[in-house]
């Protein structure tokens, strides 16, 4: 058996070394060099064949059969995992401490428990603990298999002979392996057990979901080489004074990328929200100025969000441009075209723009919404209930049309709202869809229509 040892590699440039040492000494970083383990191995010979050749095939030859899925019960899980958990899939998700993860995966762990074989992994706390968390959240545990572990080989040793279908590792940050020496969370230990975790759930067939928790700076502690090992990486948000939770794909080789699944954290645990646009909608009693919906794309599900604004005589030389939910460079080259091509000045004005219920718009669908809560806040006229928009502005003015114009008018109408502020280039060929459609092609006719 090769005799296992370490090295030190540095992160920043790729360089190694016998030792650890706190600069590195081929790119000069400080405090990047990280311990990983290496198989020492004789080097061979200059021609010497290194095993039997395998042969190619064509990708017309493949047989690309149906994947078949494990469906965890949580149907917002599933929505984001492309439909349910693949056999031998490595799933990581990440979360602030405190914001429910270990909650949402010993919900979807008891359901999947009553048709298959599941082992839940925890580092981090006692069976007691989990216990006492099961039975508030009124889980059943008769055919939920528990082991509080945290060294690696024990684990893998535990599940074979267990043969579980799916697997969660709570969390990967408290694991650690007898290769290397270095104390469980360093970058060593968290990627050396995790490869072993990954290797093990290919092998095997097992589905494996990893936690991991989020560092100061907001990426998956371990680092991110993390991401690259795993087939999906899922990022819990919210605010953890807030009672909704959001689950986002970020990567996901069996489904679809940038879905989310909405949750509501109760007394007795997760609760899947069902219709999140009347989440994220105002409950105001009349209508007030510096307020509009936005028809926004997350996946393949349309969402109702409020975008609010607020334009403030500013004292300041240089007026303050705040975005939460939104990108502020956006906002400021909206604020530029608003100049250009409608005559509206904000140079001397604050500007304030927020999202409602802690979602991040990120797509230039808002751009049409952001413009319509300025120019409402800064006329101090409000716009009305009914009326929803969406669209991209380009820079030379011009109302450019966004992607499911179909599936936001539609779910608009569903909600209820009469009005649908729309680019012209998304316009219905044909039907009825139920609402009353504004199109614009250029900003001048939306604001004329906007009042």
């Amino acid at each position: 058996m090769a005799k296992t040892k370490s090295v030190f590699t540095c992160n920043e440039c790729g360089a190694s070394t016998p030792k650890w040492v706190g600069q590195c000494p081929s790119c000069g970083a400080w405090n990047s060099l990280y311990e990983t383990a290496v198989a020492s191995t004789t080097h061979a010979r200059a021609g010497r064949q290194y095993g039997e050749p395998v042969p190619a095939q064509f990708l017309a030859e493949v047989a690309a059969e149906k994947i078949a899925r494990i469906p965890t019960g949580v149907s917002e899980l599933d929505r984001v995992l492309g439909g349910g958990l693949v056999a031998g899939s490595v799933v990581l998700i990440g979360g602030d401490p405190g914001i429910g993860k270990s909650t949402l995966l010993i919900q979807a762990l008891a359901t999947i428990a009553e048709a298959s074989r599941v082992l839940y992994v925890s580092g981090e706390e006692s069976s007691d603990q989990i216990a006492l968390r099961a039975r508030r959240l009124g889980l059943k545990g008769d055919r939920l298999r528990l082991l509080t572990e945290n060294q690696v080989e024990k684990i893998i040793g535990c599940a074979q002979d267990e043969r579980p279908q799916v697997i969660v590792v709570d969390s990967i940050q408290t694991m650690y392996t007898e290769i290397l020496q270095s104390a469980p969370g360093s970058v060593a230990q968290v990627r050396e057990s995790a490869a072993q975790m990954v290797r093990f759930a290919k092998q095997t067939g097992t589905a494996l979901f990893l936690v991991g928790h989020v560092t100061k700076e907001g990426t998956l502690a371990g680092p991110r080489v993390l991401e690259h090992m795993v087939d999906t990486v899922l990022y819990f948000e919210g605010d953890t004074g807030s009672a909704f939770r959001i689950i986002r794909a970020i990567k996901n080789r069996f489904g679809a990328v940038n879905e989310i699944g909405v949750f509501a954290m109760t007394e007795t645990g997760l609760r899947e929200v069902g219709n999140p646009s009347s989440m994220f909608l105002s409950r105001e009693a009349q209508p007030v100025p510096g307020s509009v919906v936005l028809a926004t794309q997350e996946g393949t599900r349309p969402l109702l969000v409020e975008v609010q604004a607020l334009v403030d005589q500013s004292h300041l030389s240089n007026p303050r441009r705040v975005c939460v939910g939104l990108d502020t460079n956006r906002l400021a080259m909206l604020l530029a075209v608003l100049h250009r091509h409608a005559g509206i000045a904000t140079y001397d004005q604050d500007v304030f723009v927020n999202v409602v219920g802690g979602v991040r718009v990120m797509e230039t669908a808002a751009d049409l919404a952001i413009l319509a809560a300025t120019m409402s806040s800064l006329r101090n006229r409000p716009l009305g209930k009914d009326l929803v928009i969406f669209g991209e502005v380009g820079l030379a003015g011009e109302v450019r049309p966004v992607q499911r114009g179909q599936e936001r008018i539609r779910e608009a109408a569903k909600l209820g709202f009469k009005r649908a502020l729309v680019p012209a280039a998304n316009m219905p060929k044909k039907g009825d869809a139920g609402i009353e459609l504004l199109p614009v092609r250029r900003l001048t006719e939306a604001l004329e229509i906007l009042g």
